[in-house]
């Protein structure tokens, strides 16, 4: 009986290292975009949703001045439409594992802007607590990640998105056009620019793969 005791607790040791805790906090925002020119947004239901993480979204986002809807269906005059995608755990109870919120392009449906905040169970937050994580740290950000994050580790401390807001203002075509096609003019530049922005999360390679081609065949 003690040696399975002993055991039990050597277990549970070994769990406790090799899980510990990981939190972080990252956002990418496209240069070209200005946030705070998006006046209308439509939080997009996600079907799978039973905790009505799209209102608290549209709450979030109205907290920044912007006008929000949310449901299934987005009107068509919007500046952006935002989806998300949420990852729950069990640990003792159901907490929110990992939160991804993405701010499109209405028209292209091109990301504009992602944010994502992930903690584990030891430096878990509540799912209002992700919401307010995520939203702020893609308006803190200015077209640079800006991540916090703690690696595996014993400790339940948890680090805090710190950052300087910066305001980057395009000309203003460019807040409505940051989804379309580039120009052909500078080629290359603008292939920089495409790579930069699968670099960083910003498009999928599927994404990047036809924006890349209808570039070259422009050219």
């Amino acid at each position: 009986m003690y040696k399975f005791l002993k055991l039990a607790v050597s277990l549970s040791f070994i769990a406790v290292l090799s899980t510990g805790c990981v939190n972080h906090s990252t956002a990418n925002v496209n240069p070209l975009v200005n946030l705070s020119s998006l006046k209308t947004m439509h939080v997009k239901h996600l079907p799978s949703d039973n905790t009505k993480v799209n209102e608290e979204i549209a709450d979030k986002l109205r907290l920044k001045g912007v006008t929000v809807s949310t449901g299934a269906t987005p009107p068509s005059n919007v500046d952006a439409i935002v989806t998300y995608i949420d990852r729950w755990r069990w640990d003792i109870t159901m907490y929110m594992l990992e939160l991804t919120v993405t701010i499109r392009d209405p028209k292209s449906d091109w990301p504009m802007a992602v944010g994502n905040s992930l903690h584990t169970s030891l430096t878990r937050k509540s799912q209002s607590e992700m919401i307010d994580e995520v939203i702020n740290t893609i308006y803190n950000s200015a077209g640079k990640p800006v991540v916090t994050s703690n690696g595996p580790t014993t400790s339940a401390a948890s680090t805090t998105s710190t950052a300087t807001p910066q305001q980057i203002t395009p000309p203003a075509p460019a807040i409505k056009e940051a989804a379309a096609v580039p120009p052909a003019s500078n080629l290359s530049e603008k292939l920089r620019e495409l790579d930069a922005l699968k670099k960083d999360g910003l498009i999928t390679e599927a994404e990047y793969a036809s924006k890349r081609k209808t570039l070259i065949e422009k050219f």
